[in-house]
């Protein structure tokens, strides 16, 4: 049963209940009937020096991840994970792990990171042990919530509960592809690229809660310290932020060059945004009403990841075309 919701900042979004359809013309969460993921523009080759120091990187960067404790660096590639000792603004190699991940989560110390069909933690020297059991599906995204690991299992639909490794419940609803999950700490919620929506998660209930259209290509989601979930939504042009209980779109700021990759900063409230239209990163201040931009930095050819040391406050772009990876000091 359909529940239409209005959002703020002049959006309409429709809020979809756990029972509905998730396909045809009467589902308003779609932005059309033939879905298609939203993914990073193809850049340009980059025609400013990047900022800051550029590192050389074995492979193509699919994500990052920061360990502030250990100043490690863990960027995958399409081939493996390798992981750097960050020094000031130099990256020294450390250690390559053959382990292809689609995602990487800083985790107490390690990284989870999404293996072909379980969840593998990292440790900052480069050992490895299941973090979960194995799945039917692939996991693509994981991140701790409650004691518990929550799993995106993308071809399942659903999203995974973990604990002590072993699977709990799988949580299944209105979802097209389980694409991203992430814990505000009190909260929950899935990121649906076909669906192209953001969904809240009741884990104990085992439900998939209300949904929201995140713009018209949302690709990745961070949360902040208020609680909230901020994605890039690459094809609309936007930063969105949405609040939970209820679920709500805050905010939608206007972000030109086709937004994709997305690092929050605690310690300074700065969602580090990469443009991969014209190899960009841009640091928004998100404290405030709405997002204002502090900082704009040339980077390497398509910037489609990025990560922050929350310690010193330098931000990380890795390049998805092997173009290097940079390190920029504010």
């Amino acid at each position: 049963m359909l529940r239409r919701k209005v959002a703020v900042l002049l959006m309409v979004c429709a809020a979809v209940g756990s029972g509905c359809s998730s396909n045809g013309p009467s589902d308003e969460l779609m932005v059309t009937d033939n879905p298609v993921a939203a993914t990073a523009a193809t850049s340009p080759p980059a025609a400013t020096k990047p900022a800051g120091t550029v590192s050389a990187l074995n492979g193509t960067a699919t994500a990052a991840a920061f360990d502030p404790d250990s100043n490690t660096l863990a960027v995958a590639t399409t081939t493996d994970i390798q992981l750097y000792r960050l020094s000031g603004d130099t990256l020294s190699p450390t250690k390559t792990v053959q382990l292809q991940s689609e995602s990487l989560t800083a985790d107490q110390g390690a990284f989870l990171a999404t293996g072909k069909n379980q969840v593998i933690r990292l440790t900052t020297d480069g050992s490895t042990s299941p973090a979960t059991e194995e799945f039917r599906g692939k996991p693509v995204s994981a991140t701790t919530f409650e004691g518990r690991t929550l799993v995106a299992v993308k071809d399942e639909r659903a999203v995974a509960v973990v604990k002590d490794d072993r699977i709990q419940n799988m949580i299944t609803g209105d979802l097209m592809s389980a694409d991203q999950v992430l814990s505000t700490g009190k909260g929950a919620v899935v990121l649906d690229r076909l669906r192209n929506a953001v969904f809240q998660l009741d884990v104990q209930a085992g439900d998939i809660k209300q949904g929201l259209r995140a713009g018209l290509g949302a690709t990745n989601a961070v949360t902040d310290r208020y609680g909230r979930v901020l994605v890039t939504d690459t094809r609309g042009g936007a930063l969105l932020a949405f609040s939970l209980d209820p679920l709500l779109l805050r905010q939608s700021y206007p972000v030109a060059g086709a937004p994709y990759a997305i690092a929050y900063d605690r310690e300074r409230d700065i969602a580090w945004v990469t443009l991969t239209k014209t190899n960009e990163v841009v640091g928004y201040d998100v404290a405030g009403e709405q997002p204002k931009e502090k900082y704009r930095f040339p980077t390497v050819s398509q910037p489609n990841t990025v990560a922050v040391d929350p310690t010193s406050g330098r931000v990380i772009v890795a390049s998805g075309t092997g173009d290097g990876i940079q390190v920029i000091s504010i």
